[in-house]
């Protein structure tokens, strides 16, 4: 037979409705009687009917997640399992559990998020990127459902709640990495100019050239999907130009580990004859050959900071509108070299 809240709190000697405070982790019951409290229920195998207490309160105490519509990014790229680690641990810290949305097609995604919403499933939601004219972020601000941005939103910065890097000083620092080896013709592999993280980078690259009064060959920026194919896709196309770069700024690691197979392949060695500095810092960025020089973005933080700004959202109506910024940091190994050494 189920343990009830009324034996907790019997055993615990407090009401049952201090036992329902300790479930939620409200903050004006004592540390000493929570800890108790857990210690009866660890006692008794007593588990909290979070069904029930989401019908009392009218919270499904669920966090739903939208994932690009590119199924494939999203299971092949190791950003997306860092960035889930951290909001896995932001919610756990609050009783919350996730629930992911996915589609292959933009349509697709759109439809399952409107019956997350409308379907009550649902108390807020975070979405995994930030893309130009985003249908979903249009449609949760005209209902004024909380949800939460990892990136910068192309419209409405100041009104809609965000974790992000600085994409653009990130990137024009990487530029200037390679600038200072001597590099001046550099080319660019990112991903779809759709979205922000995409652009704010670009720019990022494009300043650096003109700070350094080098000069911009649209010929050298290339755009693909975050696939490992996509990086090999770019790097074949770089390499067909009359003049091909003798160093690159892939915007992500899976791509640049398309890049570094598609240059073994060519016999074409890393970093003699291209250098490369990559994004994220995932685990392979250091088990490549070579290792690659990556910005290390903080990957868990990201989700980590945006679980837990929405939870903040949904415990206080107030909660003003944040943009945290995750630093970053630039990870060198052994994927460039100076100018004068390439062949």
């Amino acid at each position: 037979m189920a343990i009830t809240i009324k034996e907790v709190a019997k055993l615990a000697n407090v009401a049952p409705s201090t036992v329902s405070r300790v479930i939620a982790n409200n903050p004006r019951i004592s540390e000493e009687t929570k800890k108790r409290v857990r210690e009866v229920m660890d006692q008794l195998g007593y588990h909290p009917n979070f069904i029930a207490r989401s019908l009392a309160s009218q919270s499904t105490k669920v966090i739903g997640l939208v994932l690009p519509h590119s199924s494939g990014v999203f299971f092949q790229n190791p950003f997306f399992a860092e960035v889930i680690q951290g909001l896995s641990e932001g919610v756990h810290e609050k009783q919350y559990a996730l629930q992911m949305s996915t589609g292959k097609t933009e349509e697709e995604l759109y439809e399952g998020v409107v019956h997350m919403v409308q379907g009550g499933r649902v108390d807020g939601i975070i979405l995994l990127y930030s893309r130009i004219d985003d249908k979903i972020l249009y449609y949760l601000k005209a209902r004024n459902f909380p949800f939460v941005v990892i990136g910068k939103p192309f419209e409405f910065v100041e009104k809609i709640t965000h974790v992000d890097n600085d994409n653009y000083l990130a990137a024009k620092e990487a530029t200037e990495y390679v600038i200072g080896l001597g590099h001046e013709k550099i080319g660019f592999i990112g991903g779809s100019p759709s979205l922000t993280v995409t652009m704010d980078r670009l720019q990022g690259y494009k300043d650096a050239l003109r700070d350094h009064n080098l000069l911009l060959n649209e010929e050298y920026i290339i755009h693909e999907e975050f696939l490992r194919e996509g990086g090999q896709e770019a790097v074949k196309k770089l390499l067909k130009r009359t003049i091909p770069p003798t160093a690159l700024i892939v915007t992500d690691d899976l791509m640049a580990l398309g890049v570094v197979n598609s240059l073994t392949e060519m016999q074409i060695d890393i970093p003699s004859q291209v250098s490369i500095v990559s994004f994220n810092n995932a685990l392979f960025a250091e088990m490549s050959r070579p290792p690659l020089t990556s910005i290390d973005i903080n990957i868990e933080e990201l989700g980590y900071q945006a679980a837990r700004s929405l939870i903040q959202m949904l415990e206080n109506e107030k909660e003003p509108v944040k943009r945290i910024i995750i630093p970053h940091q630039l990870v060198v190994r052994h994927s460039c070299t100076e100018i004068d050494r390439c062949v």
